[in-house]
């Protein structure tokens, strides 16, 4: 199971900077990496196992801006199509 976690969130004063950064920070400290800017991934082995860092994220979750979550299979992810 792969956790998707796409997010835009302000950064036009000092306190919204701050806000996203630790946003980041909690993403990147629970084992997501990036996948592009401001698109975050994570795999895990089960959809309870994904439900949990589900749970780390809507703890953390900035006051303002929009963060989706998109939990997809390993069949899935495989199927992405990447183009450069």
């Amino acid at each position: 199971m792969w956790i998707i976690v796409m997010f835009d969130l302000p950064t036009d004063t000092h306190e919204a900077r701050k806000d996203y950064t630790t946003f980041r920070k909690h993403l990147l400290d629970d084992g997501f990496t990036m996948m592009q800017y401001s698109v975050y991934m994570r795999h895990t082995p089960s959809d309870e196992n994904a439900e949990v860092h589900v749970q780390r994220i809507k703890a953390v979750l900035p006051p303002d801006g929009e963060v989706r979550i998109i939990k997809i299979t390993d069949k899935q992810f495989g199927r992405m199509q990447v183009f450069y």
